[in-house]
């Protein structure tokens, strides 16, 4: 199939068009209004420095229900000790740095470029991006964000400095979603971490449906907050 080229109209081709990859359309920009545009069909943004803003559908998508979430021995030990300071919305510029500058086994270098922290920062303060912080004392240790529309959270990217706390920011997040009745949080594409906290692959045809079904709700915009 062909990759498609967007111009400054507002609009993405059908998620269905995307090639074999997924790999849907290449060029426009990333403002908030086509930003939101491509997640509300189950699009978002991927790609390196200096490349032109590659827009992908993947075939297979990675979701976790907010009810199939895995905990294992070391998370309920870390939550057991009160071993970190779980905050939402406190820190959103901290968290996205942090995540585009830690290092990752096997990849070189970072797709959260400049452009995209602002961008995603833009959306936050619109009320649409969302991050949740791990904290030791007053040291930002782990954290993730992503964007909120209907009754879905997309999840972006998420870090680590010390062992199980981005794994109890997913917690909390994953606490905060069903205590809001979501339907699913996205994780995009399939990795052996997100397959061993509860995530699986569903096909693109079921993630759409899914998607229209959560978009039927209104948004929850505007700063979370998060109290056990």
């Amino acid at each position: 199939m062909p990759v498609y080229k967007l111009s400054s109209a507002l609009a993405f081709p059908h998620p269905e068009l995307a090639d074999e990859q997924g790999i849907l359309a290449v060029g426009g920009d990333l403002t908030p209004e086509r930003l939101l545009l491509a997640y509300e069909h189950g699009i978002f943004p991927w790609f390196n420095p200096n490349d032109p803003v590659v827009w992908w559908s993947p075939p297979q998508r990675m979701v976790l229900d907010p009810s199939s979430l895995k905990v294992s021995k070391s998370m309920k030990k870390a939550l057991k000790d009160d071993r970190f300071r779980v905050t939402m919305d406190s820190a959103f510029e901290s968290v996205i740095l942090a995540c585009a500058e830690t290092p990752r086994p096997g990849q070189e270098g970072t797709w959260i470029t400049d452009d995209m922290m602002k961008a995603y920062t833009d959306l936050h303060k619109l009320g649409f991006a969302h991050s949740v912080e791990s904290w030791d004392g007053e040291k930002l240790v782990g954290g993730l964000y992503g964007i909120s529309l209907g009754r879905a959270f997309f999840g972006e990217s998420m870090f680590s400095h010390t062992t199980e706390a981005s794994k109890i920011a997913l917690y909390h997040l994953n606490q905060f979603a069903k205590s809001k009745d979501f339907h699913f949080i996205d994780c995009q594409v399939h990795t052996a971490h997100l397959e061993s906290l509860g995530a699986s692959e569903i096909p693109r045809t079921t993630f759409l449906a899914m998607l229209e079904k959560a978009l039927a709700y209104p948004d929850l915009r505007g700063k979370w907050t998060y109290h056990e």
